[in-house]
């Protein structure tokens, strides 16, 4: 960090390496890296503003943040903003599309809200096998979360517990 502290602002490896400082302090200290994340997007909305992908990923990291401290419903409503500009610009099918996807699955998941994680896991299954594979890392993880979902929802039925067991196997 320090190596790029000497840069101007403007420099795109200091506004990296500003991220990758919140990335390294947040499994261990969310809510020291939480201001590092919010001076980044900042940073990037300043002097990046052209680039919707590198403030839609400053986003990301905030809300990623926001979850491991607990914070859902913050966290929700920023994921689903990155959502919808990961939508707008690289369109529905991408990967960083259906991982922010993922992402509002698994909060919405810890909110409780497994009705609502069931929708948008099943709604975004088919594409992402589709455009990735059945194989692929991000298919298998929207896997698990509908198979979760259908197991934690407590208005569950034994057709869901079935579908869930089905899923995982």
């Amino acid at each position: 960090w320090k190596t790029y502290l000497g840069r101007p602002h403007t420099d795109g490896k200091r506004c990296n390496a500003i991220g990758i400082l919140g990335n390294a302090l947040c499994p261990s200290r969310p809510e020291e890296a939480l201001p590092i994340f919010e001076v980044s997007l900042a940073l990037r909305r300043r002097y990046c503003s052209h680039d919707r992908p590198v403030i839609l990923s400053a986003q990301a990291e905030i809300g990623a943040c926001l979850v491991d401290l607990g914070r859902d419903e913050e966290a929700l409503v920023l994921m689903r903003e990155v959502y919808a500009g990961k939508v707008a610009t690289q369109g529905v099918a991408h990967q960083n599309t259906i991982a922010s996807g993922i992402n509002i699955a698994i909060s919405l998941g810890n909110l409780g809200r497994w009705d609502e994680a069931t929708t948008l896991s099943r709604d975004q299954l088919p594409m992402a096998r589709r455009s990735l594979g059945a194989d692929h890392d991000l298919t298998l993880r929207l896997e698990q979360s509908l198979a979760v979902a259908l197991a934690r929802n407590a208005g569950r039925t034994r057709d869901n517990l079935l579908e869930a067991v089905t899923i995982m196997q």
